[in-house]
């Protein structure tokens, strides 16, 4: 009787696959008009160890997203030290006791979408005398299980966050319902933008990131189509 086996690990090309990534970001954006700097790519390694992170640095890419703050502070701090270029977004929810840490490693924090949270960072970075860039996240589907703000809810806290906090905040992030049609939500946060004067929006991810694109978006944030399925944690 022949032994089970586990089924070998299927290899990824993550240099080939992010070239892939980057020329289809170029060409949704020349489709719409766009330069194609204008959009710049989010590399989502969440879930990804440092080995396979290292083939996407080395060919070229510079930015990159975690979801869990813990995680992140278990690869991220040796990779920074080893490629001081290299700028890390939380793309996840942030719990307020997280964010000195989060302070401390994250270069850009896309996920602000409470007063609390707001304040807490404000505190953080003047006791660590860094300063994070912001952007806020936009509940555009106004689901109860999912983070964000609400969009009427979204002009006020712009106020607070920019006027009063005095925060960097760069735009406004989104993640669209997986049943909806994500441009209703895209040029939702895009009108949003604009009429807070921002010019900044984090939005479209592997399966919808040259729609976003069309809509305006600045950043994309994808992962499995540069590094593969995620990895169990």
């Amino acid at each position: 009787m022949s032994e089970n086996k586990e089924p070998a690990a299927i290899e990824v090309d993550v240099a080939a696959n992010l070239a892939a990534v980057n020329d289809a970001i170029a060409a949704a954006a020349k489709a719409a008009g766009r330069d194609g700097g204008e959009a710049g790519l989010v590399a989502v390694s969440k879930t990804q160890p440092a080995t396979a992170i290292g083939p996407a640095i080395r060919a070229g890419q510079r930015v990159f997203g975690e979801n869990r703050v813990q995680e992140a502070m278990g690869k991220w701090p040796d990779l920074k030290a080893a490629h001081g270029d290299v700028r890390l977004h939380l793309i996840g929810p942030l719990q307020t006791n997280k964010v000195r840490d989060s302070v401390a490693l994250f270069d850009v924090i896309e996920t602000v979408d409470r007063p609390k949270l707001a304040r807490a960072l404000a505190r953080e970075m003047v006791k660590q005398d860094r300063r994070v860039d912001v952007f806020i996240q936009v509940n555009t589907g106004e689901e109860e299980q999912k983070a964000g703000v609400w969009p009427e809810d979204t002009d006020a806290f712009v106020d607070l966050v920019r006027d009063e906090l005095g925060l960097n905040l760069r735009g406004l992030m989104c993640i669209p319902p997986v049943d909806e049609e994500c441009s209703l939500h895209f040029a939702l946060l895009r009108q949003i933008a604009k009429r807070n004067g921002l010019s900044e929006l984090s939005m479209g991810m592997s399966a919808d990131y040259e729609t976003a694109i069309q809509f305006g978006a600045t950043l994309v944030r994808v992962g499995t189509a540069i590094f593969g399925a995620r990895r169990p944690l």
